[in-house]
């Protein structure tokens, strides 16, 4: 029988680990006498319909080692979300699958990213086409259902924290006649994990942030405008991470643009903007707003360890429940015990994944709605644990290429 061959490829927004995923899989399906050929579709979903695959197995062995230290996608990224009825989608999709005898279908992504995979694996079944689909998990939004956490979470919130800390010290040292107020906007649609990862900042000691804004709560301006002022009285300054998902009582965002994006969600911006102009409107503070923007999801030149590390783990199980026949399903991780940190992987119905969102527990949120307790904290420790650092060259990481435009 010939071999089948196996297909990867990364949708969604990107984060700086997303790549030790794909090494995960690419390097344990090289050492797989059940695989031929190892393709990476470009720019995802997009690249595949237009038969843009790179054969990995052309490339050299130590630029697929340096995957794993890469940040964002080398192989390119897409927001293409097929619909039920794109018969012309998916007729040329499994045309490709079958001129690259592709039996082993991998998608690397997130929500939107797991509901394509789903489509695409009841298509095969649909039309009789012997497919396995697998999705990977990733997203620096940690809103992954099934599984305790996302691959890429970890790293955006070391970062996060990071940036946050030495932003308050900054702050607390510009004072007395300066800025008297820091605020930091980060991702985070419908679940403000990454807004709350800030806090982690307060480890080592507590320099702030004194609030965190989450999509959780909702947004009511003057009890927020009377904490921060509280916040300023005691402390001289005030430093706030703000979610960009934060909406008012209405139900509609506090930073919605205006139009959706090419996944339908609606396009959002410039929350902590409307936060500071809040602040300077009404208590008359100098107000000084950061927006990490893309750095929070591509810090490649500090990932958590163990984020990494499970990373390239998802990899490898993904192929292992295709391997073994298994199809429809995201690998997930699931937590064993916080002390010592230990976690199991396991799996999840694709559907179910597509169809909900893993919003910050009740429980992790502190009893004033303006940030979160020791929970939160016991929980999200373990996932910044460690550093992984890439190799530097003349003062710069040393980050691996693949071409993306030539087919």
């Amino acid at each position: 029988m010939k071999s089948k061959n196996i297909l990867y490829a990364q949708s969604g927004g990107v984060t700086s680990i997303i790549n030790a995923s794909a090494y995960g899989l690419i390097s344990k399906a090289l050492k797989s006498e059940e695989i031929n050929k190892i393709y990476a579709g470009i720019y995802g979903i997009s690249g595949i319909l237009e038969g843009n695959l790179l054969d990995i197995k052309e490339e050299p062995i130590e630029k697929i080692h340096a995957l794993s230290y890469t940040p964002s996608s080398a192989f390119g990224s897409c927001r293409r979300r097929l619909k039920d009825d794109d018969n012309e989608g998916f007729n040329r999709l499994f045309q490709i699958f079958d001129e690259y005898n592709v039996g082993y279908f991998f998608y690397n992504g997130g929500n939107d990213s797991m509901d394509t995979a789903h489509k695409i694996d009841q298509y095969a079944i649909k039309i009789g086409y012997d497919l396995k689909v697998i999705g990977i998990p990733k997203t620096i939004d940690n809103d992954l259902y099934g599984t305790d956490h996302s691959p890429g979470y970890g790293s955006a919130a070391k970062y996060l924290a990071i940036s946050m800390l030495e932003s308050s010290i900054d702050t607390r040292s510009m004072s007395k006649d300066s800025t008297k107020i820091f605020i930091m906007e980060t991702m985070g649609r419908h679940a403000g994990w990454l807004a709350a990862s800030t806090s982690l900042a307060k480890l080592n000691a507590d320099f702030g942030p004194h609030i965190i804004l989450l999509p959780e709560r909702i947004f009511d301006e003057d009890n927020f405008v009377n904490k921060v002022k509280y916040e300023v009285e005691k402390n001289g300054y005030c430093t706030i991470a703000v979610s960009e998902g934060i909406r008012y009582k209405s139900g509609s965002f506090v930073s919605d643009m205006g139009y959706t994006d090419s996944f339908g969600n609606r396009q959002l911006g410039d929350a902590g903007r409307v936060v500071a102009n809040i602040i300077l409107t009404r208590l008359g503070l100098k107000v000084h707003v950061a927006v990490p923007d893309y750095l929070q999801r591509s810090s490649g030149h500090i990932v958590s360890k163990t984020d990494r590390e499970e990373a390239i783990k998802v990899g490898e199980v993904a192929l292992d429940l295709a391997l073994s026949g298994i199809s429809g399903f995201m690998v997930t991780i699931n937590r064993v015990s916080n002390e010592p940190y230990q976690v199991q992987y396991g799996k999840v119905p694709l559907f179910e994944v597509a169809n909900n969102t893993k919003y910050m527990p009740e429980e992790f949120i502190a009893d004033d709605g303006y940030g979160v307790n020791d929970k939160f904290i016991k929980y999200a420790k373990p996932l910044i644990f460690g550093e992984s650092y890439p190799d530097y060259k003349d003062g710069i990481p040393d980050y691996v290429y693949f071409p993306l435009n030539e087919k």
